[in-house]
């Protein structure tokens, strides 16, 4: 397919133009071969990443985390030059969403990690810069966290940690991926919600969590952040008739 295409694609689906003042300038980042036969997607745009898609041959590479933030980087130097000179050298084109595919309601990383905990009812939650990212549902069967703290991590195949858990059964979780914060700590707090669902667990969230009597369930920035870019993966594997893989770099954090 046509590199124009795709990206004008992904950019209706995911809604960028909704997010202006994400820090991420979300949308195509470098721009490579016009033609696209070989679609790789991960979380983090690295070299190890861009490597991979040199190696395999791929046309076009589909990141949660680009390598564009607002006005860097400013210098082609250091890391930069490198990941830059993998990517023209191979003509690959790099596409990096940020915000947009946190909130997706269908594809996003925090539609996906709701549907995985099995929650219904979902509604938008946790107001991030001017924008709701996360989401905030109700459970489908009486769980505690310590028993959804086996299942997600299971299902994530990630080492989660629980915090503040004093054994409530859950009724309503708050869920937002990757570096929800204190935003999501008190946001959830207020929000009544029995346990909020994160992807990392920040030092200053440790002692308010207990204070607000908030449980807080991490489960990986990493791990939390890889179910966007498999869901457009999938989509765009069904829609086109385009070459898709995932590549796996956890971080263990």
């Amino acid at each position: 397919m046509k590199r124009n295409e795709l990206v004008e694609e992904l950019d209706r689906t995911l809604n960028v133009a909704a997010f202006p003042s994400d820090a991420s300038n979300n949308g195509l980042q470098i721009e490579g071969a016009p033609e696209v036969k070989r679609i790789l997607f991960g979380v983090d745009g690295c070299l190890a990443l861009f490597e991979h898609a040199a190696a395999g041959h791929f046309d076009f590479v589909f990141v949660h985390h680009g390598i564009s933030w607002g006005g860097e980087p400013r210098r082609f130097t250091g890391i930069h030059a490198e990941r830059f000179r993998v990517m023209f050298g191979n003509n690959i084109s790099l596409y990096g969403v940020h915000l947009p595919l946190d909130a997706h309601p269908e594809l996003g990383n925090n539609a996906r990690l709701a549907e995985l905990a099995e929650l219904t009812r979902l509604e938008p939650f946790c107001n991030y810069h001017g924008y709701d990212i996360g989401f905030l549902g109700h459970t489908k069967k009486l769980v505690k966290a310590a028993e959804l703290e086996k299942e997600l991590g299971t299902k994530l195949k990630a080492k989660p940690r629980l915090i503040a858990d004093d054994g409530r059964i859950l009724k309503r979780i708050a869920v937002v991926s990757g570096g929800g914060g204190m935003d999501a700590l008190e946001q959830a707090a207020a929000a009544g919600a029995d346990l909020l669902i994160t992807g990392e667990l920040e030092h200053v969230m440790y002692h308010p969590a207990y204070e607000l009597r908030m449980p807080v369930l991490a489960l990986g920035h990493y791990a939390t952040e890889t179910l966007g870019p498999r869901a457009v993966m999938e989509y765009i594997g069904r829609k086109f008739d385009v070459a898709c893989e995932f590549a796996d770099f956890p971080t263990s954090l």
